[in-house]
């Protein structure tokens, strides 16, 4: 059996946060807009999704029509913030570039 996933500290939290610009602690999730016209994340959100299937991680993500939000959190670990999400974040931090979405 999978051990659970261990929630970081506070200040396990803050020194990744400082390693990810942009992404934005609300209470146990982090948080990150990014500027992009509604068809173009779709495709973002397609290329994000393959790649949380092949980790097993994934993002609550709002779509509008010229942004996309994306909130990470780690639900096995009673929704608190893990390696896992900052892994996943800095994973859509790549997509997000490769698709030319701007941060906002």
């Amino acid at each position: 059996m999978a051990e659970a996933p261990v929630p970081l500290s506070d200040t396990e939290i803050e020194e990744r946060l400082r390693e990810l610009p942009g992404w934005t602690r609300s209470g146990n999730e982090i948080t990150r807009s990014f500027g992009i016209r509604y068809h173009g994340g779709v495709a973002m959100i397609v290329h994000v999704a393959d790649v949380e299937r092949l980790i097993g991680h994934h993002a609550d993500i709002d779509l509008r029509w010229s942004m996309v939000r994306f909130g990470i959190t780690t639900h096995d670990a009673g929704h608190k913030l893990t390696k896992a999400d900052f892994d996943l974040a800095q994973r859509i931090d790549t997509i997000a570039a490769a698709h030319e979405a701007k941060p906002l």
